[in-house]
Formats: structure tokens, C-alpha cells, sequence
């Protein structure tokens, strides 16, 4: 099971290859918005998620009604040099979309707080997958 902590997002590592890959996507998660917002995270670093399926992840948190929204740092997050955190909906079918970490405040308050549909961002990726940011 998924550790929750309150209402703060996981943030579950599932790819253990690289420490340094993985302290420079907490500092860049770390790191507040011109605005001043954050991401409210708990980091999850622990090896029993060591390549851990996305869709189990989900299922495990939709067990939990409190998890809005999980974030993944996979193999991806951490070889590509924007690091792409994938976005995973718990609600079944377990919808994902990559989002880069500047703009994963926006995606973790607004789903966590209702405020957005995970749909809503999912919908707004560009053609790579990975959400951006709202064009104008």
C-alpha cells in the first residue's frame, strides 16, 4: 500500500538507478512557483516500488478515497532533461499525462483541492504527452 501522509500527494519513485537523477527532481518540485505555490508532496523513496506498474499504483490508491492524484518519477523523469514526472489518476480506467515540474503545482493543488478535473490537464498536454503549462 501506498504510504499516505494526510492530504499530500505521493510522490512514488519507481526507478532506482540514478540518487542524484532522484534529488534533482525533489529540488525541482521544490521549488515554489513565481506565485509563490508549491506542490504538496510526500516523496515516497523506498525500493518495494523498484519498477512498480503505474495502473497498480492507481488501483492501490483508489483503495484509499483521500489520494486524488498520484505522481510517479520514472525511468523517463529521470533520464530526460525537463524530467517529465508521469501524473497518474487513482479513479479507474487510471488515466496518465506526463507534466513537467514547474508546472506540477498546478496540476497537484487544482485536482487535489477539486477545483480542476484531471481531465482537465490531461487534455492540455502537447504532442509529446507532457503537460506544459496552459497556452494562451
Amino acid at each position: 500500500m501506498i504510504p499516505i501522509d494526510g492530504d499530500r500527494t505521493p510522490l512514488v519513485r519507481t526507478d532506482f538507478s540514478n540518487d542524484r537523477a532522484w534529488e534533482r527532481v525533489i529540488e525541482a518540485v521544490s521549488k515554489p512557483s513565481v506565485d509563490g505555490f508549491l506542490a504538496n508532496l510526500n516523496p515516497v523513496n523506498d525500493h518495494r516500488y523498484d519498477n512498480a506498474d503505474p495502473f497498480k499504483l492507481a488501483e492501490e490508491a483508489d483503495a484509499n478515497t483521500n489520494v486524488a492524484l498520484i505522481v510517479i518519477a520514472d525511468s523517463r523523469t529521470m533520464i530526460e532533461p525537463q524530467m517529465p514526472l508521469l501524473c497518474v489518476d487513482p479513479i479507474p480506467p487510471g488515466g496518465q499525462f506526463r507534466c513537467i515540474p514547474a508546472e506540477l503545482w498546478g496540476v497537484e493543488n487544482n485536482v487535489s483541492l477539486a477545483n480542476m478535473d484531471f481531465s482537465e490537464f490531461a487534455s492540455a498536454v502537447e504532442a509529446d504527452g507532457v503537460f506544459r503549462g496552459f497556452q494562451d
